[in-house]
């Protein structure tokens, strides 16, 4: 019986010790008491002001507890986001204006949320370039697809959004930047001599990403893949398609030496040095 009492003593203790984990600080001032749901939204927009952005969060989820309808409502829920991506909190950021764009979905406001999605995904690559120094091609794409696909989404339905032309821009950034990891892994196995390997992130390249600049040296790849494969027909087809489409490269040129076995020992000097 004791052992049982002492049991239930030991929950109490441990239930009321978490309180304040669970329901917040009961001796918490709360300052909004009594506030209009106009001054506490002007109050969060002073915080935005002032960088305060944890203050200003807390201020829109005031306003969405307390005033779950209206316009106010709707319009923190998109500031939150906002909100979170000047904190630097991109996972909280896409997940806020992931969820305004469910919930309301012909806002007139909602080609902005998109706009954020991508730009949240956009500014998560710089930073972690910041902190590590890893040039863009050889990271994990994930956040740059991310990006794009947000971007691509906010210039499809919206084509007359004032936010199209910036995102139109990343786009093509972005696409050139995914299109550069791809031979930046592609580099790799060739180092590795995973030539086959390397012949299909070339591919990829020229099917997912024929705009852009990594075109050119996606074929000088493939066909000096193709050549230490032993691939001659694929060797000769694809070096057609390189003079075809890049007439002025130094590859067709003449800049680089005629011979294809001194050739391919040429590029493969400079694929030793990147």
């Amino acid at each position: 019986m004791k052992r049982h009492f002492a049991l239930a003593l030991l929950s109490l203790f441990t239930l009321l010790s978490s309180g304040c984990a669970i329901f917040g600080d009961p001796t918490e001032i709360d300052e909004t008491k009594g506030w209009g749901v106009q001054k506490i939204y002007a109050a969060a927009e002073d915080r935005m002001r002032e960088r305060d952005y944890e203050k200003a969060i807390k201020y829109f989820e005031i306003i969405e507890s307390r005033y779950p309808h209206g316009r106010y409502a709707m319009q923190a829920q998109l500031e939150s986001a906002y909100a979170y991506h000047k904190k630097g909190d991109p996972v909280a950021a896409n997940a806020a204006a992931d969820r305004f764009i469910k919930l309301h979905p012909h806002h007139p406001n909602v080609d902005y949320a998109y706009y954020l999605k991508g730009l949240t995904s956009f500014n998560e690559r710089g930073i972690v370039e910041k902190l590590t120094e890893q040039e863009i091609n050889d990271r994990d794409p994930k956040a740059l697809r991310e990006s794009f696909l947000a971007f691509k989404e906010l210039s499809t339905r919206f084509p007359n959004s004032k936010y199209s032309k910036d995102a139109t821009q990343r786009m093509t950034y972005l696409v050139n930047s995914l299109a550069g990891h791809e031979l930046h892994v592609a580099r790799y196995y060739m180092k590795r001599q995973a030539y086959l390997a390397a012949v299909n992130r070339c591919k990829y390249v020229l099917v997912e990403y024929p705009d852009s600049p990594s075109q050119e040296e996606a074929l000088v790849i493939m066909v000096s893949a193709y050549d230490l494969m032993g691939l001659d027909d694929y060797k000769k087809d694809t070096l057609r398609v390189l003079k075809t489409n890049y007439p002025q490269s130094r590859f067709v040129s003449g800049e680089a030496p005629k011979d294809e076995k001194v050739w391919w020992k040429f590029w493969e000097g400079l694929l030793g040095n990147k």
